[in-house]
């Protein structure tokens, strides 16, 4: 489970985090949507712990993301907004590292390897060196890096990015495998379907505040609205902008 509680975080001037609070339950994908420079990437990186709020705290499975970093990170696994690979190493190599990083070896990991490879249908490149990889082949690398350890909290910045509409559903399915095992996911997308799709439940953040939370059904009832796109601009005041 991951737990925010009011953090708030400022860059000189720039207020990007205001005081938001919620929280992500296990056995359920929360999507976290917001307008582009509404905080999203800013509560992400606090959240896996490359960046300290100004202010507020982050529980992950009850434990104090500020003051027990390395234990936390064991718990998450990270897609983030930047996807850069070594070229020199192939994709095999990537997810063999990351899974090392924690802790992991010998022929299990191989076995997870080859797994994720399946899934993610990497078969064809996964003994390549990385450099020249198109940009859906990278994201599914580092979704592999990310997954490698089967960790209890997951955060996906846009997973489905550069994927074909094969590889999109894909990854739609291990989202919800993962969130039936119990594990909480963090998903965060521009595409409204997407998010309409996979998410149990949403948070919309606006301004560096939460602008809604609930179920789309429950932000529909609240805003009147009959989509998931017409409730967004409504809560985000996006519209006409």
């Amino acid at each position: 489970m991951i737990d925010v509680r009011a953090l708030k975080k400022s860059f000189k001037s720039v207020t990007a985090l205001n005081g938001i609070s919620f929280t992500a339950r296990n056995g359920e994908v929360t999507g976290l949507i917001g307008p582009n420079g509404a905080g999203k990437t800013t509560a992400l990186r606090i959240i896996y712990t490359v960046m300290k709020p100004d202010s507020g705290a982050v529980y992950i499975d009850d434990m104090d993301a500020g003051l027990e970093q390395m234990a936390v990170r064991r718990r998450l696994g990270v897609l983030p907004d930047s996807l850069g690979l070594y070229p020199r190493l192939t994709a095999r190599e990537h997810i063999r590292y990351y899974g090392r990083l924690h802790g992991m070896g010998g022929q299990g990991l191989e076995s997870r390897i080859d797994g994720l490879s399946n899934q993610l249908g990497m078969d064809e490149f996964i003994d390549r060196r990385a450099k020249g990889f198109s940009k859906g082949q990278t994201r599914k690398v580092t979704l592999a890096r990310a997954l490698v350890h089967e960790p209890q909290n997951l955060l996906l910045d846009e997973p489905t990015n550069g994927l074909d509409i094969g590889s999109s559903l894909a990854v739609h399915d291990l989202i919800r495998d993962i969130r039936d095992d119990g594990r909480c996911v963090l998903f965060c997308s521009h595409i409204m379907s997407e998010v309409a799709k996979v998410c149990d439940r949403i948070i919309i953040i606006a301004g560096g505040q939460i602008a809604g939370a609930g179920t789309i059904d429950e932000l529909m009832e609240q805003t009147g609205k009959q989509n998931l796109e017409d409730l967004f601009l409504t809560l985000t005041g996006e519209r006409g902008a």
